[in-house]
């Protein structure tokens, strides 16, 4: 079974990280015109959030 972590990135998205690759960027912030995923509009917007890590599959 794959180890799947979120991996929330300091002032930026939600990354799903399947057996340690990126697979997805989430969007945190609220503002992306592409959500879910992240568009990078977080660094217009100065979203500011702390990272954090939890793991889902193991």
């Amino acid at each position: 079974m794959p180890k799947v972590v979120v991996q929330s990135v300091e002032n930026g998205p939600n990354l799903v990280l399947i057996d340690g690759k990126a697979n997805v960027a989430l969007c945190r912030c609220g503002h992306s015109e592409h959500k879910p995923l992240c568009d990078g509009t977080h660094r217009k917007v100065n979203f500011r959030a702390a990272a954090a890590s939890t793991t889902i599959l193991e």
